[in-house]
């Protein structure tokens, strides 16, 4: 192990080191999108990660965009996180009481998420999820779901909804009864007419609508969320906003802080520590008391108070306060995903970046062949630069880092 601890492998050593985690973790991680598929290019496994790059186990330097899948916003090993995370070890990691920090975490998150009057905590954005929708069942009384978007995989419980955020769920195999897939409906993005649809077909029976934006088409949320809330109001159905991704990206308070609509409850979860894992949800204080003692809806983890992530999420909400985190997210984003537009039109590759800079999604134009956008992530790999179906610039990506990673993506799409 330890010549694959300091990334001294060769490729054939890294494919056999691949194979053999295959053997022993189904698809070959325990999360599904982190799994390689454009092998040899695609790093088997990273040793290491440093402000804004990592390291795999050939030894090779990527200039990462992928940021753990979204949760690394300030960047790998930021000392101001680091440091609160080593301070609160020597303390001890989790109690049989609540910590301060969860009273101290709690009451920060209030004062800069616009919904958010209560707050509670858990490990994983798809849980908290499934927490909201619990509470909203609670609340009011109601058994319907209405999903837009990939709120996780303990949501992805709608027939043809997504089970990941671009794959589509079937019927078989899938684990979940029918008479639970039942209740919950999956609508498109921007789509008000959809769900009154289904608010009709189920005679008003409609608990709550969990809304995760659709990157290509955020900015239709300027419209799309208002629609939404005064249906929701008219029909007394509890509105949730899924700010796993949107949440400390766009704005530090997420879509709602950003195109200035509230929900009534919402899930913030990769942002919010760093890549610690922590989960928060959030909402009015009249509907998150469905999970008071004795109020009717019971929420409990060991670990949802954990003191290292709470440690580590305290010190990066003073972060984004102390460094400007969002305005830099936005500048950088623009700077580098704007440029690379143009290069995708210089060298006549036929894939767009649409969305909002913070978060942008990469889209075959039309009459593009089918693996187009997979090559050209081959290719990045291959001049040093990596890449998702949805990347993000993290607050250490510098100006340096930006320009040497458009001359590296040149380089790709000059290969393309």
């Amino acid at each position: 192990m330890s010549d694959e601890i300091n990334g001294k492998l060769n490729q054939q050593a890294a494919d056999e080191l691949l194979e053999k985690a295959r053997k022993v973790i189904p698809w070959g991680s325990s999360t599904g999108s982190k799994a390689p598929s454009l092998r040899p290019y695609e790093p088997a496994a990273i040793v290491k990660g440093k402000g804004c790059r990592v390291w795999d186990v050939e030894g090779r330097e990527f200039i990462d965009y992928r940021n753990a899948l979204g949760p690394i916003t300030l960047g790998y090993q930021f000392p101001d996180v680091d440091e609160a995370i080593k301070k609160q070890l020597e303390s001890g990691i989790v109690f049989g009481h609540p910590s301060i920090l969860e009273y101290e975490v709690a009451e920060m998150l209030t004062e800069i998420i616009p919904c958010a009057e209560q707050v509670r905590f858990l490990k994983t954005g798809g849980e908290a999820v499934a927490a909201c929708i619990r509470i909203a069942r609670g609340y009011t009384g109601k058994d319907h779901v209405v999903q837009i978007g990939y709120n996780g995989w303990l949501n992805s419980l709608a027939a043809g909804g997504p089970v990941l955020p671009r794959q589509t769920g079937t019927s078989t195999g899938s684990g979940i009864p029918k008479c639970l897939s039942d209740l919950h409906h999956s609508c498109k993005w921007n789509d008000i007419e959809g769900i009154k649809k289904v608010y009709e077909e189920v005679n008003g029976n409609l608990a709550a609508i969990v809304i995760a934006a659709d990157y290509a088409e955020m900015d239709k949320g300027a419209t799309f969320y208002k629609e939404v809330r005064e249906f929701a109001d008219k029909n007394g159905v509890v509105l949730i906003y899924d700010e796993i991704v949107t949440g400390f990206r766009l704005a530090i308070g997420g879509v709602q802080e950003y195109f200035n609509v509230k929900p009534d409850l919402a899930v913030f979860s990769k942002g919010i520590a760093n890549g610690m894992p922590i989960s928060a949800y959030v909402g009015k204080k009249e509907i998150m008391q469905k999970c008071d003692k004795g109020n009717g809806v019971v929420i409990s983890s060991t670990f949802g108070g954990e003191t290292l992530s709470l440690a580590a999420a305290k010190a990066t909400i003073n972060a984004y306060k102390k460094y400007n985190v969002i305005e830099h997210i936005w500048k950088q984003g623009r700077k580098l995903w704007g440029t690379l537009n143009a290069i995708f039109e210089k060298y006549n590759v036929p894939i767009q970046l649409k969305g909002l800079w913070p978060c942008p999604i990469f889209v075959a134009k039309d009459g593009a062949q089918a693996d187009a956008i997979s090559r050209f992530l081959s290719l990045s790999y291959k001049n040093g630069v990596s890449l998702y179906n949805v990347s993000y610039v993290n607050y250490s990506h510098k100006d340096e880092d930006i320009e040497e990673t458009l001359q590296k993506l040149e380089k790709a799409c000059a290969e393309f």
